[in-house]
């Protein structure tokens, strides 16, 4: 079986970085390096120099744990916001999709990430215990469970729901106009609308 030329080492470790994407597999790993570096060096020096100051330049955002430049991002300090309305989402691409639907005012806390037991990933590693302080700071009254609605997002939901209820917090989950199975990142912006508006 035909293994192909031998890769220098700096084209192997482009082409594994890139492997490390979603979705990218070594066929497309391997097109987008000699793409870069055949027809746009240029275009991957950017890259490169974003992405560095990226993950430099990034941080946490003290209340939602979303992506800010600043200790509180911008939705944080928004005055205009509701403070009694607590959306939380597994990831800042899930928060990204709720905003475009303009149906939402209230403020979020970010997961970075769900439940998944089989992977090892428990109450701690999603940071629970901070998103359980966030939501009992006295201004939150509710708290709408939008994580997604596959196996370990529902599993997420169930949990916290259960936890935030001991704290005596209205809970709701959005409404099943989302589909089964689905994940936020890809749902019209009408259909997260609909669903916002009619939680339960």
């Amino acid at each position: 079986m035909a293994t192909g030329l031998p890769e220098p080492e700096p084209l192997r470790a482009l082409i594994d970085a890139l492997r490390s994407l979603p979705g990218v597999g070594v066929r497309t790993a391997r097109r987008m390096a000699y793409h870069l570096l055949q027809h746009d060096p240029e275009g991957a020096r950017h890259l490169a120099d974003t992405l560095q100051a990226a993950v430099g330049e990034l941080r946490h955002c003290e209340r939602c744990n979303s992506f800010s430049q600043t200790p509180l991002c911008t939705t944080c300090q928004d005055p205009a916001r509701d403070p009694a309305v607590l959306c939380v989402v597994e990831t800042p691409a899930d928060q990204n999709m709720i905003e475009s639907s303009h149906g939402y005012k209230g403020l979020y806390y970010v997961l970075m990430g769900r439940l998944a037991p089989l992977e090892g990933v428990g109450p701690d590693q999603v940071r629970f215990a901070q998103l359980l302080q966030r939501a009992s700071d006295g201004q939150v009254k509710e708290v709408i469970l939008a994580t997604n609605f596959t196996a370990e997002g529902e599993t997420t939901a169930y949990y916290l729901a259960d936890m935030l209820r001991n704290q005596g917090l209205t809970v709701t989950r959005l409404a099943r106009g989302v589909p089964s199975g689905s994940e936020l990142e890809y749902v019209d912006a009408g259909t997260i609308a609909w669903a916002l508006a009619e939680r339960r």
